[in-house]
């Protein structure tokens, strides 16, 4: 895996491929793109031209960024000269036992073979593959050419070598990757976001709170404390100078008397917490709503990087 990584193929150009399209090639790899969709070259242009100022905003050069991507006519022609293969396709074992099989068959022996997959373990899909050693799991956040983390996480059968290779390559591309070393479903990311996401629907189905409310809370507290410091860095500051011990002695007990309660699966239930979040945002435009939040998140990192960068100035 000591190849140069040069060349990538992105098979799947939804959400998640056509946003790692673009990351990739704004850091100068040549991109090919396999996906059956009729207007691919449509997407992949609109992408390029949307994402190219957040590309931009992180200091990356974007001039010729669509000339270093190119459409493949199918899965043999985007693998076949590829370092590094990003996988984005449907979430179905089935679906991805079979791609990854021809992956394996396509692609150079030295390719690395990453999983965009958000609650599959790559063992689930991997384990009747011979050369199952470079496949594992690179899960990103949404959208990935913002959101710097990328869940690393291997098969039972990937070699150490691949998970290096795999965390050299997400770094490069600017990437934080961590190595999650025991396979769950949904990975970390998403099992937090699911317990978060259970709690919020339970407490507007019980008439608590409405969803735009519920979402002023997390972006007013939580959300600005974990984009900061996280969960257990939390609590260990909130804890004063006795730390993460104190906070458990004294909040611990009286935390775990709160029960949780959990949502309704019925769907007349289900039916009116999806009408309210709709009579909060329908109204005004995904792309307006997906701007916004673009701008917020750069905003974010921006900050977060000027803090490091004066911290690394101080210090040295």
């Amino acid at each position: 895996m000591t190849h140069p990584i040069r060349t990538a193929a992105v098979i799947g150009a939804g959400t998640i491929g056509l946003s790692w399209t673009a990351l990739f090639a704004a850091h100068g790899l040549t991109v090919l793109v396999s996906d059956p969709r009729p207007d691919l070259a449509e997407a992949v242009a609109e992408a390029l031209a949307a994402f190219g100022p957040h590309l931009a905003a992180q200091g990356l050069d974007t001039d010729g960024l669509a000339a270093r991507v190119h459409l493949a006519a199918d899965v043999t022609e985007a693998v076949r000269d590829a370092d590094v293969v990003q996988e984005n396709a449907p979430e179905r074992v089935e679906f991805k036992k079979e791609l990854f099989a021809q992956l394996v068959r396509e692609a150079p022996g030295h390719a690395l073979l990453l999983s965009s997959s958000s609650a599959i373990p790559a063992t689930a899909f991997a384990t009747d593959i011979e050369d199952a050693g470079r496949i594992l799991i690179g899960h990103p956040f949404n959208p990935p050419h913002l959101l710097p983390l990328v869940e690393v996480v291997p098969g039972k059968r990937t070699t150490e070598e691949s998970v290096q290779a795999a965390v050299a390559f997400y770094t490069a591309v600017g990437r934080t990757p961590v190595v999650e070393r025991q396979e769950i479903p949904g990975f970390v990311g998403n099992r937090l976001q699911k317990a978060l996401s259970r709690q919020a629907v339970y407490l507007v189905q019980q008439g608590v709170v409405t969803p735009e409310d519920l979402d002023t809370v997390v972006t007013h507290s939580l959300g600005i404390r974990w984009a900061t410091v996280g969960p257990f860095l939390g609590a260990h500051l909130g804890g004063g100078p006795g730390g993460y011990r104190h906070i458990t002695e004294h909040i611990g007990s009286s935390m775990q008397q709160m029960s949780l309660g959990e949502p309704s699966q019925e769907p007349e239930d289900q039916e009116r917490v999806v009408q309210a979040v709709e009579k909060a945002y329908k109204s005004t435009p995904y792309a307006d709503l997906a701007e916004a939040r673009d701008r917020r998140q750069l905003a974010v990192l921006s900050a977060l990087a000027d803090i490091r960068r004066n911290q690394h100035q101080k210090e040295n």
